[in-house]
């Protein structure tokens, strides 16, 4: 029986303490994740699904605003266990927490690559043909520990991020499992800090877009929906679109085609066939309703 502590807190982190519980040669001994936090209009204190994962299985919980403040790292390392398993934690961890077991982080990359907050949306960003999930042994360093062992898979073409999530989970769901139950420190890859590149954290300001190249606000729609979503400088969302094509040249913004569903909207290089939008503080609409309403057509700018 292998005993284990899990740190993690989004969905993604869930779906591996899920696995973990569930293993009958597996013990979670306790879980760290994010202190609950206030959501919704009315600002409800909700706790993260793996605190409710960990409460319903009996393990116990602990959320510390700092997980390098002494008190919280004593209690930690009194905590009888054989690894510790970091999924999406979102705390650096101190190196008394290293040295005390073999620590390893599952990070959604094929590592070099992609290191820090957002290396999913990164992938579908640079329109990459695959991703991965990457078990490193954890280091002092940010996402720059040997790696254990990749798994990847392809993306599709038209691939949106929360399939693409989705599908990474399960993948980290399976290494993290095979790294508890075959784990080898010594045939561990030290990365080449060479390769390295890394993504930063998302804001809300990187929807914005300007109709200049349809491939790169495709790609962008492809990452940031649901959120931040890509949207005008009006304030307009763009809710569901098709890249049209990405070689023709003209003026940027312009509608030159409506039919019965859709219309094509001119980048400065290539177009796009958008569906729906969603204007500010209205409901999503079909895009033609939209023109209907606004009364503009072919030639004139998307606004």
């Amino acid at each position: 029986m292998t005993r284990v502590i899990f740190m993690g807190t989004p969905d993604y982190a869930a779906s591996i303490l899920e696995a973990l519980i569930q293993a009958e040669d597996i013990e979670v001994v306790s879980v760290y994740t994010q202190p609950d936090k206030p959501v919704g209009r009315k600002a409800l204190m909700t706790p993260p699904v793996v605190k409710v994962l960990a409460e319903n299985a009996h393990i116990p919980v602990f959320q510390p605003l700092r997980l390098r403040d002494e008190a919280v790292v004593n209690e930690l390392l009194v905590t009888p266990c054989d690894m510790i398993i970091v999924a999406a934690y979102g705390q650096i961890l101190p190196k008394a927490i290293l040295e005390y077991v073999p620590c390893v982080n599952l990070h959604a990359s094929i590592l070099p690559h992609y290191r820090g907050a957002s290396p999913i949306q990164q992938s579908l960003l640079n329109n990459d043909p695959q991703s991965g999930v990457s078990a490193m042994w954890m280091d002092e360093g940010l996402d720059t520990g040997a790696v254990i062992k990749i798994k990847t898979l392809p993306i599709g073409e038209d691939e949106m991020i929360e399939s693409l999530y989705k599908r990474l989970t399960d993948s980290a769901v399976e290494l993290t499992l095979d790294t508890i139950r075959n784990w080898d420190r010594e045939s561990a890859v030290a990365q080449n800090d060479a390769e390295a590149t890394h993504c930063k954290k998302i804001l809300k300001s990187d929807g914005l877009i300007d109709f200049s190249d349809a491939r790169e606000i495709y790609n962008r729609y492809r990452a940031y929906t649901p959120w931040p979503g890509i949207f005008t400088e009006s304030g307009l969302k763009i809710k569901s679109m098709l890249l049209e094509e990405e070689n023709s040249h003209g003026d940027a913004g312009i509608i030159t085609q409506v039919d019965k569903e859709s219309i094509l909207v001119q980048c400065t290089k290539g177009s796009l066939r958008i569906t729906s939008v969603q204007a500010p503080s209205k409901q999503e609409t079909s895009v033609v309703d939209y023109l209907n309403g606004k009364r503009i057509g072919c030639g004139h700018p998307l606004v």
